[in-house]
């Protein structure tokens, strides 16, 4: 009985009521211990499980803030902990502080549980400058997607210091439509700001990486196809994920899963995926890759940005024949691509911020 009270019980709610005991616990019961004599700077919703795209994108975002704001001490909170992070920062928060929350492809109504905590961070630091790290944007068009953007439109647009960062032109376009009272710019994904081509390796063979989820696009019989055309054009070939299918990874964890498989792009010939950071990964690491679509925009609007790669190919329809002239032209190509750097489109970023501060 109490299962089936707590099952249609709103997500909100729940939440709702475990802060209010969390309010009850002493500081040192939070769990966190992070210098209160410094200006700092909190990471939100930073990932803790086996997705390494969403680990890349708390990784570079990382990075990158501890570059941008060298004065300032940088720390995440990851997902798991969210409402304990939530009261502890509550409780030690400066004026000069800065919250950011972590970027990627779950602000909508698609991932309730994740906007609902974004949210809650929006409107438990009014006061303070917010940075939204680069997501794509997903309110569906049902009447439950459209209350959830009107709750979105009130609690974003009542915070006077809150930056949106879009990753493509569809959710900047959103951003300007929707959150008009907002700053927004258009970025690209955090984790093209970060350049691994070192250390190099000895490339051999390939590497698959597709998708096996809903948003996948490749049809059964089209994988089997591509999977054999790879295999006869490469004696080596292995399969990697960005999925890797653990919760609650510590900090080193998922610092060793992450570069374990930039290593592993960077010893391939080639990688095959249809997966955003499949794509994003050989970018970073200058790896020769076929890309293929999802069932979504996420792939094709992101690679508007390194459509000057020269060793990137982008397929938009399938078929067997674009594969194999693809794998000829990375086979054939003897020019050393360079990789260009992202991180300059960046630079407004501080400017705002400190601006507002």
């Amino acid at each position: 009985m109490i299962k089936k009270i707590k099952k249609i019980i709103p997500h909100r709610k729940k939440v709702e009521l475990l802060l209010l005991k969390l309010r009850l616990k002493p500081i040192e019961k939070l769990g966190f211990n992070i210098p209160k004599n410094r200006k700092r700077i909190f990471i939100f919703l930073a990932a803790d499980y086996g997705n390494l795209g969403d680990v890349a994108i708390t990784y570079a975002q990382h990075k990158f803030l501890s570059a941008t704001f060298p004065d300032h001490y940088v720390t995440e909170i990851p997902i798991s902990q969210t409402l304990k992070g939530l009261e502890y920062v509550r409780r030690t928060i400066k004026n000069d502080d800065i919250v950011t929350t972590v970027g990627g492809g779950n602000m909508g109504d698609l991932y309730e549980q994740i906007e609902n905590f974004r949210q809650l961070v929006f409107k438990y630091f009014s006061d303070n400058k917010i940075i939204s790290f680069p997501q794509t944007i997903d309110f569906s068009e049902s009447e439950n997607g459209n209350k959830a953007l009107e709750t979105a439109q009130k609690t974003y647009q009542n915070h006077k210091h809150l930056l949106l960062l879009a990753r493509e032109q569809k959710t900047f376009d959103f951003f300007q439509k929707n959150f008009s009272k907002n700053k927004s710019l258009l970025v690209p994904d955090i984790v093209m700001s970060l350049n691994r081509v070192e250390p190099t390796f000895e490339r051999k063979g390939a590497v698959i990486c597709l998708r096996e989820d809903k948003e996948k696009k490749l049809t059964e019989k089209q994988n089997k196809e591509l999977i054999n055309i790879i295999t006869s054009s490469y004696k080596k070939h292995s399969y990697r994920d960005t999925h890797i299918g653990m919760d609650f990874m510590s900090l080193k964890t998922r610092t060793t899963e992450l570069f374990s498989i930039w290593d592993d792009f960077k010893k391939a010939e080639i990688v095959i995926t249809d997966r955003l950071h499949g794509m994003i990964f050989c970018f970073i690491t200058n790896t020769p890759a076929i890309v293929l679509l999802n069932n979504n925009h996420k792939v094709q609007s992101s690679y508007k940005w390194i459509k000057s790669s020269k060793n990137i190919y982008l397929i938009a329809d399938y078929s067997a024949k674009k594969v194999e002239n693809a794998i000829n032209k990375i086979k054939n190509n003897i020019e050393v691509s360079s990789k260009e750097d992202l991180l300059k489109h960046f630079s407004e970023v501080k400017k705002i911020t400190l601006n507002q501060l």
